[in-house]
């Protein structure tokens, strides 16, 4: 099913399965691990790529040229463009189910650069930062990418040159427009 962008960068639609019309609320649980394309994946690639139909990741991928899958690779267009479509069909999904309806958590474990969708991902070259959660995407998509850079560990070198070379942090700039803040608080929960 179609449901409407209002305002988008590039898209006027996202295409989802018609089943999504069915739930009242949504918890987003994603693993924040880097990504080939988006640079890194976490609560804004799931809530786009993630919940997209087939015609709907090809939709986004291509920035709305085409949804037939066949053609995908031959219409890639700018890497910014394809990170502000994912920021689009987050803006139509969140939309659509009411950011009230909405939680997201992102698992910062086995941090390797390479996302689960891929066949061999290489293995983590940097330790486990934990389990954030939000009501906000675009915070807690900031939260892991700030964790990843702060961190101590040595072995995070990999996955920032896999996040910052794929610009990946623009998808955050751009849901930040409607979607969430990139300004957070962490509050442990052994501090509670």
């Amino acid at each position: 099913m179609d449901i409407p962008v209002e305002n988008g960068f590039h898209l006027d639609k996202d295409i989802v399965g018609e089943h999504f019309a069915d739930y009242d609320s949504v918890l987003v649980l994603s693993h924040f691990k880097g990504h080939a394309m988006g640079g890194f994946g976490g609560a804004l690639k799931n809530i786009s790529i993630g919940i997209a139909s087939t015609h709907g990741k090809t939709n986004i991928h291509t920035v709305g040229v085409t949804t037939e899958s066949a053609k995908l690779f031959n219409n890639l267009p700018p890497q910014d463009h394809f990170l502000e479509s994912m920021a689009d069909a987050c803006k139509a999904v969140i939309s659509y189910k009411g950011a009230e309806n909405m939680l997201y958590i992102n698992v910062a474990n086995r941090l390797s650069v390479d996302c689960d969708c891929d066949s061999h991902p290489a293995e983590p070259e940097m330790a486990d930062l934990g389990i954030f959660a939000s009501v906000d995407p675009v915070a807690v998509d900031q939260a892991c990418y700030d964790a990843v850079v702060n961190s101590p560990d040595p072995g995070k070198k990999a996955l920032i040159e896999r996040m910052d070379s794929r610009h990946g942090i623009h998808t955050v700039e751009a849901a930040q427009h409607g979607l969430g803040n990139r300004e957070y608080e962490i509050i442990s929960l052994d501090e509670l």
